[in-house]
């Protein structure tokens, strides 16, 4: 029993990890368009993590722009909290990290 509760443990962090990889990604590349202010970003990160991730925790969602291996980009940053027995007890913090070119006029 152990080894199953542990495995669905690992799945449910990794879901939580990929779902906001996804979103700070998407975001990130929603507000790197041009004429977009950074915190579009922020609105389209917490949009799409509505209903998967719970707002209790979700700890930071935050967007600024940058530069990235010398380009301008727009960085979109989302930490969440994944609690390590379901939905009880401490938690193991998911911090992850999107990027987008930001777009330039031609």
């Amino acid at each position: 029993m152990p080894l199953v509760l542990g495995l669905i443990q690992v799945g449910l962090t990794l879901y939580v990890r990929n779902t906001a990889v996804a979103a700070a990604t998407e975001a990130a590349r929603h507000a790197a368009a041009y004429g977009s202010p950074p915190d579009s970003g922020v609105a389209r990160a917490r949009h799409q993590l509505d209903g998967v991730v719970a707002d209790r925790f979700l700890r930071e969602v935050s967007a600024r722009e940058g530069r990235y291996e010398g380009l301008p980009v727009v960085e979109v940053r989302v930490r969440a909290v994944v609690p390590v027995l379901g939905l009880w007890g401490p938690g193991v913090e998911v911090d992850v990290t999107g990027h987008g070119v930001r777009e330039v006029p031609p």
